[in-house]
């Protein structure tokens, strides 16, 4: 897909979402991004986007409600005038023992991973129709993705998970023939999180085959790669330095 002058919509405007986000600008692309909470760095994304010379609109929205993703889709698509590619980033990550998860704690986690890129997807699905096709680029991680779980705490965040990988298998086969291509990044160790120790950061190291993090940039090349393809859709891209192999 050509990329110049086609409008982005990222759900999801930190650290790594940010960083995909100024890349696209600098391929001359227009920028949409969706924030729940974190205004700060989305603002901060958003100044190094108009820095690069392109368009942007922030917008907050709620990606676990029907009535925010298509306000979101729809105020995206009045700012910078057509949508041609969504990246649903958007995302909850915590952990809880089995026993301690409620009906409230297991929401929180599938509405916003899961339901909230369908959600998403199903407001995009009329603009990205009338320009003749496009791109929708799901998050998955590389746990799900090696197809077992690999740390205990994390049953909600896992099911989302693999749930994010059908649901990109299910709707690069609904709209490929409206030329939509739907795939998924599987991201492994790229950003220690906040707080991260540096035992904790070596012992990632040691299981990554690669012995490395990757950093931000490698799912920025995961992403151009996903929009510039023009045949490949219904796939799960791993980015993870072979982590799933160990």
């Amino acid at each position: 897909m050509e990329l110049h002058d086609r409008v982005a919509l990222i759900t999801g405007g930190k650290r790594i979402g940010a960083a995909i986000a100024i890349d696209l600008a600098r391929r001359e692309m227009d920028v949409a991004l969706c924030y729940n909470r974190s205004r700060r760095e989305a603002e901060e994304a958003a100044d190094a986007i108009r820095a690069a010379g392109r368009r942007v609109v922030v917008i907050q929205a709620d990606v676990s409600q029907a009535l925010d993703c298509q306000r979101l889709v729809n105020d995206a698509v009045t700012s910078l005038g057509r949508l041609d590619v969504l990246i649903n980033m958007a995302s909850v990550y915590s952990s809880a023992a089995f026993d301690q998860i409620d009906e409230a704690a297991w929401d929180s986690v599938i509405d916003v991973d899961l339901k909230g890129a369908f959600l998403c997807a199903r407001a995009a699905l009329a603009p990205l129709r009338a320009v003749g096709g496009g791109r929708i680029i799901n998050f998955t991680d590389w746990i799900a993705a090696s197809g077992r779980p690999r740390y205990k705490g994390y049953v909600p965040y896992y099911v989302a998970k693999r749930g994010i990988i059908g649901l990109t298998e299910a709707l690069a086969l609904e709209l490929a023939s409206d030329q939509i291509l739907v795939n998924a990044i599987a991201p492994g160790p790229i950003l220690p999180p906040p707080g991260t120790t540096t035992e904790e950061q070596t012992a990632v190291e040691a299981s990554t085959p690669l012995g490395r993090w990757g950093g931000e940039q490698e799912i920025v090349k995961a992403v151009a790669f996903l929009l510039e393809s023009d045949f490949v859709t219904g796939d799960t891209i791993r980015v993870d330095g072979g982590r799933h192999v160990r």
